[in-house]
């Protein structure tokens, strides 16, 4: 799918971050003492969230070759995510050397940086880590940033990240897709597409307008699924695509007729807001 912009909710919080995510202004507010929300972490051990924890070792147990059930498996990764403490890592990027007195070069100046990872369909993704060991072992010199997941999303849409990976190179690495990242940051629900009764509706009205397509099915996609560390397979969190959709057209089309009728659906279906935004990826097939 080709780029998508963000919703004008997500951007405007983004734009114009005076007040919280309950729409309580900053300005005016005291900070002192023990309620203020920068030492929400400090006595964070940097431990794995456990609920997260448990939530993700639920992914583990799908059968090979099978997509075996990953919505509520997903959905309980998601539901852990909204109230976990995650890290983000920060590393530090060297600047361009400065004229210092005499000509002779000055130190280089460093900054701290977001890291981002590229996707394999070339999409950005931003990293975040259950705990400080997995962030060290995925990368010794990073500094882990606290943050509730819900911002580490913000974080990702300003980046322009439309993915987020929960412990790359750990035991089981998870990616969280665009729809369910931007629900994330927005603190609202999120149901896996191919579970999404009124995403079924919709797709079955636009199918209906097409007279060569007989019917339509949502189910889950062979990407969905993913694969541990130790060659297990875990039932949701992968990084292929999520949605598959089964059509069954008039027999007796010809090749280019079939071609025809599968493209105009995709435009149509691409076409519609609420396609796009609770649908990551999609893989049409065709059947008898």
């Amino acid at each position: 799918m080709s780029r998508r912009e963000l919703p004008a909710h997500i951007a405007a919080a983004l734009a114009g971050n005076t007040a919280d995510s309950a729409g309580r202004a900053w300005a005016g507010r005291d900070l002192s003492g023990p309620d203020n929300p920068l030492h929400a972490f400090d006595d964070d051990d940097g431990s794995a969230d456990h609920a997260l924890t448990a939530a993700v070792a639920g992914l583990l147990g799908a059968s090979e070759g099978a997509v075996d059930q990953p919505g509520p498996r997903e959905r309980a990764v998601f539901a852990a995510l909204t109230t976990a403490r995650v890290f983000i890592p920060i590393v530090a990027r060297l600047g361009q050397e400065a004229e210092g007195v005499a000509g002779l070069a000055a130190d280089k100046e460093a900054e701290m940086a977001l890291v981002t990872l590229t996707a394999p369909d070339g999409r950005k993704a931003l990293p975040v880590f259950s705990s400080t060991a997995a962030l060290t072992r995925w990368h010794a010199e990073a500094r882990p940033v606290a943050a509730y997941a819900a911002r580490a999303a913000l974080a990702a849409a300003a980046e322009d990240a439309e993915l987020m990976v929960l412990d790359p190179g750990g035991e089981v690495t998870v990616v969280l897709r665009r729809p369910a990242v931007w629900a994330l940051a927005r603190q609202i629900g999120w149901t896996p597409s191919y579970e999404d009764a009124d995403l079924a509706s919709l797709v079955a009205t636009a199918a209906g307008a097409v007279p060569d397509i007989l019917s339509v099915a949502l189910r889950p996609a062979a990407g969905v699924l993913a694969r541990a560390a130790d060659g297990s397979i875990a039932s949701g969190g992968g990084p292929g695509p999520e949605l598959r959709m089964d059509l069954r057209l008039r027999g007796g089309l010809a090749p280019q007729e079939v071609h025809d009728v599968v493209a105009a659906f995709r435009a149509t279906l691409l076409g519609l807001d609420a396609f796009v935004e609770r649908v990551d990826s999609l893989d049409i097939k065709l059947t008898r």
